[in-house]
């Protein structure tokens, strides 16, 4: 059930969503992710990509929490893959480790 305003009549209005419509609105959102993941792992240097098929894949942020994110990437990429307990806090720290240290974050950049 979503609570909003109809953009159409510009009125409160309450619909019912069901997991079908939320899968196929979402769809192009995890593909794009899987590509992401696709392409990462592309320019993985061979060294890490031995330590990635032993260890597997962790996901965080927002789109970990998508409802079987883990079991998609595990198929469409053959590795295992994992979620942070907390995802949305573990992305920020991630992200405040790579602020503290720039050559760390130039060294793994992929761009």
């Amino acid at each position: 059930e979503i609570k909003g305003r109809d953009l159409r009549e510009g009125i409160p209005k309450t619909i019912v969503v069901d997991d079908q419509e939320i899968r196929e609105a979402l769809e192009d959102v995890v593909s794009s992710i899987i590509n992401a993941v696709r392409i990462a792992l592309e320019k993985t240097p061979p060294e890490l990509s031995a330590d990635i098929i032993d260890r597997g894949v962790v996901i965080t942020g927002g789109g970990a929490m998508l409802k079987n994110m883990d079991k998609r990437l595990r198929v469409e990429t053959q590795l295992p893959v994992f979620i942070t307990d907390d995802p949305l806090t573990t992305v920020v720290l991630g992200a405040g480790i790579m602020l503290d240290d720039i050559d760390l974050l130039k060294k793994i950049s992929l761009i």
